[in-house]
């Protein structure tokens, strides 16, 4: 089982009443190239802006009005939503490997939450949502909450955020290989594009904005060359660790550091903890997950099995106690790897690992 991978029940078909229902609320879906979506609004005589056509992972995707009744499947995308203050336009949540960003309690607290884990596509359509947002492509994939295409059937359109697509290859098993390094703009691109989606261009701006002066900030006068560091964001017995290319290489790259499995491109290799110590390296960049999908979820239970396992134990990270602790949503590609950049940073320079 994948970092991301943990969901309900498999998901149900909705039935011909509510296929109807969604049917006839007017959204519009394109699926194929072209569609002259501009005109059609033009003769119309609209002026808000709509319909919005975004390319988004190799499909197009037409919104004909704001939505009013989203369901975000990921926490990743519900984070966005929040921050760009759409709380009031959103029907439901699932999907969470984190308490919620500090500062979007409130917002949050408002917003119905369907399940902690991957839902049943019968839960989301209870929510008779006018778009679903995701944070990854297997969400919206067979094994995940369903495929887009049962979702588009029914008029509902879909979005997976570019970060999990662009220079990515997620045809195999696991949480697929990066084809080329991923960078905080596929992240900036789903700021846009959901903000574009709701009608708030500018809060989109706004949001990006403060993102970039704070990865600046973070990074700015550090020197953490000649240092390694490794990411692991779940699971004790087969532990899945950073390759890499994925959000972890953002923070690493930002920094100036190594990631020592940077010689992989898949995004989350299990690999042995043999292997592991035989790399040694200088600090570990430790997940605290709050979900319980997999072993060693919280920080506390990661440091406690590392200082135990005569294999990771002698380890020079280990024995010195450098650790960084990150929430789930930090290590994956997310406005929250700008934390992640922030308490890496703060984390080398307080093991005198960095200038």
């Amino acid at each position: 089982m994948s970092p991301q991978t943990q969901r309900d029940p498999v998901p149900s078909i909705a039935s011909p009443v509510r296929t109807m229902a969604l049917l006839s609320a007017g959204i519009v879906l394109l699926t194929a190239c072209g569609g002259g979506t501009d005109e059609s609004a033009a003769k119309r005589g609209r002026t808000d802006g709509y319909p919005v056509t975004l390319k988004n992972c190799g499909r197009t995707v037409t919104v004909d009005a704001a939505p009013r009744h989203a369901v975000s499947v990921d926490q990743g995308s519900t984070e966005i939503l929040l921050s760009l203050g759409l709380a009031d336009r959103m029907a439901a949540t699932a999907t969470w490997s984190d308490p919620v960003m500090k500062g979007l309690e409130k917002a949050n607290a408002g917003v119905p939450r369907i399940s902690d884990n991957r839902p049943s596509s019968e839960k989301v359509l209870d929510q008779e949502p006018d778009f679903i947002s995701a944070s990854f492509a297997s969400t919206l994939a067979k094994g995940g909450v369903a495929p887009r295409e049962q979702f588009e059937a029914l008029g509902v359109p879909t979005y997976v955020s570019p970060a999990d697509c662009t220079g990515k290859d997620n045809s195999g098993g696991g949480d697929g290989a990066r084809t080329a390094p991923l960078t905080m703009d596929g992240v900036y691109q789903e700021v846009h594009e959901l903000a574009e989606v709701f009608g708030v261009p500018e809060r989109g701006d706004a949001l990006v904005a403060g993102l970039r002066a704070r990865v600046k900030k973070a990074a700015e006068g550090i020197d953490a060359s000649g240092t390694s560091r490794l990411y692991w964001f779940s699971d004790s017995k087969a532990p899945y660790l950073a390759g890499c290319c994925g959000a972890p290489g953002i923070i690493t790259k930002e920094l100036g550091a190594k990631n020592v499995f940077d010689d992989t491109h898949e995004e989350w290799p299990q690999i042995s903890w043999e292997t592991v110590a035989d790399r040694n390296p200088d600090a570990l960049v430790i997940g605290d997950l709050s979900r319980k999908a997999q072993t060693a979820e919280s920080a506390a239970k990661k440091i406690e099995f590392l200082e135990s396992n005569p294999v990771t134990r002698n380890m020079d990270a280990v024995r010195h106690k450098r650790y960084i602790l990150l929430s789930g949503q930090a290590m994956n590609p997310t406005i929250r790897t700008v934390e992640g950049v922030e308490r890496v940073a703060a984390g080398l320079r307080r093991f005198g690992l960095a200038g």
